[in-house]
Order: structure tokens, then C-alpha cells, then sequence
């Protein structure tokens, strides 16, 4: 594991992997406690204003090109701002099952899937967890990560009815 790759990117992909990181795991957390009291608002507010800088950062990081300086990346950048916003206004509508929705799907695929893609071989995060001179260091700290997320699914999955308990008749 080596910072080096990250310290030597430009400015937006250092600022969109610091909090992009931060957002994963105070996400985390703020689907995975009580919902709707205060602190889970404030963190959720918190929330939404770092994931709001993750995809505006993201917009001014042109490594992969496929339509002039833009790629299918961008798109979900557009997307993350839609379901951020969305995901707010539903709250506020009292829309309390969609706006759960809204911000398991943001979290899920903006943070999970799209990060996730980040660790393939010739990405910036790859060359952090995988090379340099203790690559085993990241290969115990992706596991981490995938078992905690992993288990927060479950989580998720067992709270939104997915995965049911059997019942034993008699």
C-alpha cells in the first residue's frame, strides 16, 4: 500500500478521493443507525453536502476521454446530484420510504459500484492498495471494507423486507 499515486494526482481527483472515502464511511453509518432523529438529519445533511462536492469534483477529472474530455462516468456524476437532490426533497415531503430509496441508491451506486470500479488495474486506488512496498497492508484493509459493506447490505436487505425469516409450521 502506497499513497504516493494519490498524493501525486492533480487537485480534483485528491479532493474527490478524500471525500469520496469520507462519504463511504459516514454513509455507512448513517444508513446503518435509528433513522429519523436529529443526529441521523445532521449527519444526513453533512452527508449529502460531501457527496454533493464528490460529484462536482468529479466533473473536472478528464482521465478517461470518450466524448472529448467527458466519459459515461460524468453521467453518473449528473445522476448522483439528481438523486441527492431528489433524495432531500422527499424528506422534506415526508415521502419517507422513497426518500430511503433514493439515498440507499445514491450510496449504493455512487459510492459502492462507481468506487468499486476505481480498485481495477491501471486506476489510481489500485496502485494505492495493491502496489507498492506492503501491498498486503491494502489487501487486508479491502477485505475489511468488503466485509463491512457486505454486512451493511445485509443490514439494508433484512430492513427493507429482502431477506425473510423463515416460519416453521406446525
Amino acid at each position: 500500500m502506497t499513497l504516493s499515486p494519490l498524493l501525486e494526482a492533480n487537485f480534483a481527483i485528491q479532493i474527490h478521493s478524500l471525500f469520496a472515502i469520507v462519504c463511504f464511511f459516514l454513509g455507512g453509518v448513517v444508513l446503518f443507525r435509528g433513522k429519523g432523529d436529529r443526529a441521523h438529519r445532521i449527519a444526513g445533511r453533512v452527508w449529502v453536502a460531501l457527496m454533493l462536492v464528490v460529484a462536482v469534483s468529479s466533473l473536472f477529472i478528464h482521465v478517461i476521454r470518450l466524448i472529448g474530455i467527458w466519459s459515461p462516468i460524468h453521467l453518473l456524476s449528473i445522476a448522483t446530484i439528481w438523486f441527492l437532490v431528489k433524495g432531500v426533497w422527499l424528506a422534506r415531503q415526508g415521502r419517507i420510504a422513497e426518500h430511503r430509496t433514493a439515498m440507499q441508491t445514491t450510496y449504493l451506486g455512487a459510492l459502492v459500484l462507481a468506487g468499486g470500479f476505481t480498485f481495477l488495474p491501471g486506476r489510481i486506488m489500485h496502485e494505492v492498495f495493491f502496489e507498492g512496498p506492503q501491498p498486503w497492508v491494502g489487501i487486508v484493509v479491502s477485505a475489511v471494507l468488503v466485509a463491512g459493506l457486505l454486512f451493511l447490505l445485509f443490514r439494508l436487505a433484512k430492513e427493507s423486507g429482502f431477506a425473510r425469516r423463515r416460519t416453521v409450521t406446525r
